[in-house]
């Protein structure tokens, strides 16, 4: 797999992600009809949202699903003989304890925004989003750890998935912070509990998800 390859790769991923988010934002099971609809619609409000989150995440995990697919295949000898097996930095490793402290957090978020009085929300959004930073930070390191070892070869596609891979759940990781960068400055501002806790649900669904699509690729990238 060329440089090229893997370019047009991720602007691929990049185009589907913001289609998507594009398409999400618009609401377009929102109908926009009478007086008397409209004003129902807060009604429904909420559980369109977790609808529409969960959509969302099927078609997160049809594209990695494609991604592993191809992986796979790729690493077959009958595929082409120049697969090389990278050596993967530890850095990864650490970077896992910290997405999975950064999904602790959120965890703990949760649980103080559903379970009143909200004492220690604020340093439990800022836990999240420091943790988050830190790992996607330290896949930044684990990447100049790649480029700078004695392995690196562009024309290695073992090389160019790593970078795929890692560089696909890390834009996905960006776009969470985006929204729970929105939550946390309600939460700073001390808005209403019942006016932020659904946007902390759904943050703390989507760092999950994306804890486990981070476990099932480090585990992928480490065993093969």
């Amino acid at each position: 797999m060329s440089m090229w390859t893997l370019v047009i790769a991720l602007l691929s991923a990049i185009i589907v992600w913001f289609s998507l988010v594009r398409f999400l934002l618009a609401r377009p099971w929102a109908a926009v009809g009478d007086a008397d609809y409209t004003n129902d619609i807060g009604a429904i409000d909420y559980p369109a949202k977790k609808v529409a989150l969960f959509f969302f995440l099927a078609a997160i995990s049809s594209l990695f699903a494609l991604f592993v697919t191809a992986y796979v295949m790729r690493m077959d000898p009958h595929h082409g003989a120049d697969w090389h097996t990278v050596e993967k930095p530890g850095m990864l490793w650490i970077n896992t304890v910290l997405l999975i402290f950064s999904s602790a957090a959120v965890q703990w978020a949760r649980s103080i925004a559903y379970n009143p009085p909200a004492k220690n929300l604020k340093a439990a959004v800022a836990l999240t989003g420091m943790f988050t930073l830190a790992f996607l930070l330290g896949q930044l390191v684990a990447w100049q750890q790649i480029h700078n070892s004695t392995h690196f070869h562009l024309d290695n596609p073992a090389m160019a998935f790593f970078y795929l891979l890692t560089g696909v759940h890390g834009l996905h990781l960006l776009g969470g912070l985006y929204v729970w960068s929105r939550t946390t400055v309600r939460v700073w501002q001390d808005a209403k509990i019942s006016t932020i806790k659904l946007s902390i649900e759904l943050c703390t669904v989507y760092w999950h998800y994306l804890l486990l699509v981070w476990l099932v690729l480090f585990g992928l990238l480490i065993s093969t």
